[in-house]
């Protein structure tokens, strides 16, 4: 699976991303500071579904329609960065088939999966 992780997710998600396998790019390690608009272009350039904690970017898709590989809007404040990897680790895998071109938002406790309209 390929993801980008959005700047102001914790180190810790990219990390448990890439000991599994998967290709991971982190916009802290990349480009500091770079537009919410320059992010999803990102995504779209590396066909990387978007882990993020922003919730603009479920307005850019939602409601503007723009188009991406798949999103996962992490909703855990107060929870740690190791119980939000953790999260994520369960939620692909149960769910990771449903993540091209979805909207999931991540809760602890509860997930949501949107199949995203481009």
């Amino acid at each position: 699976m390929r993801l980008l992780c959005d700047e102001g997710v914790e180190r810790q998600i990219p990390a448990r991303r890439r000991a599994v396998g998967h290709t991971v790019w982190y916009v802290a390690e990349m480009e500091p500071g770079i537009a919410d608009a320059q992010v999803l272009s990102l995504c779209r350039q590396h066909e990387a579904a978007l882990i993020t904690g922003d919730k603009d970017f479920g307005e850019m898709v939602s409601r503007r329609g723009e188009a991406h590989h798949g999103m996962f809007l992490m909703r855990m404040s107060g929870a740690s960065p190791e119980t939000k990897a953790q999260i994520l680790v369960d939620f692909i895998a149960q769910h990771g088939e449903r993540v091209p071109g979805a909207f999931s938002v991540l809760e602890p406790g509860r997930w949501r999966v949107r199949t995203a309209t481009r």
